[in-house]
């Protein structure tokens, strides 16, 4: 395992925290993949990299911007296996989504739909988020009665 492959894990890992597939891309191109494999079971033996950490801490980290659907798949995307995402966002309170989701709202818009166009582009805008249709709904609902 040559000395620079490490040196550029460590420095990854120094910067944030990533999910082992994550550190597998990057550094594909600077080792073999036996070389790779070798030195990512030793960080994860001294606990110098986990997936449940970077799960833990991407969740903190979009948890106020973001609905719980699209963490889940953002870290999904990353490598991130099912059980560590679902245990990340029940850390993360996950039930907190109309919460997050009527902070972003209020954050962005602040005023009510005034009419179906209106309606439409503020549902589509918590959807882009990843907030559910039902949270959505509650939130433009309690806001417009007229737009359902």
């Amino acid at each position: 395992m040559s000395e620079s492959l490490k040196t550029r894990a460590l420095r990854l890992l120094s910067q944030r925290e990533h999910s082992r597939a994550e550190l597998t891309r990057k550094l594909a191109p600077h080792g073999t993949p036996e070389e790779i494999a070798a030195l990512l079971e030793r960080l994860e033996e001294v606990d110098l990299q986990s997936d449940a950490r970077f799960a833990e801490s991407y969740v903190r980290s979009r948890q106020a911007r973001y609905g719980s659907r699209r963490i889940a798949l953002d870290l999904k995307q990353r490598g991130v296996s099912d059980d560590l995402i679902a245990a990340a966002l029940d850390e993360g309170s996950e039930g907190d989504d109309q919460v997050r989701a009527r902070d972003v709202w209020a954050k962005k818009f602040g005023t009510p739909p005034v009419d179906a166009r209106e309606w439409a582009r503020q549902a589509r805008f918590l959807q882009g988020r990843g907030f559910g249709a039902d949270v959505i709904h509650r939130i433009l609902k309690d806001r417009d009665d007229e737009s359902a």
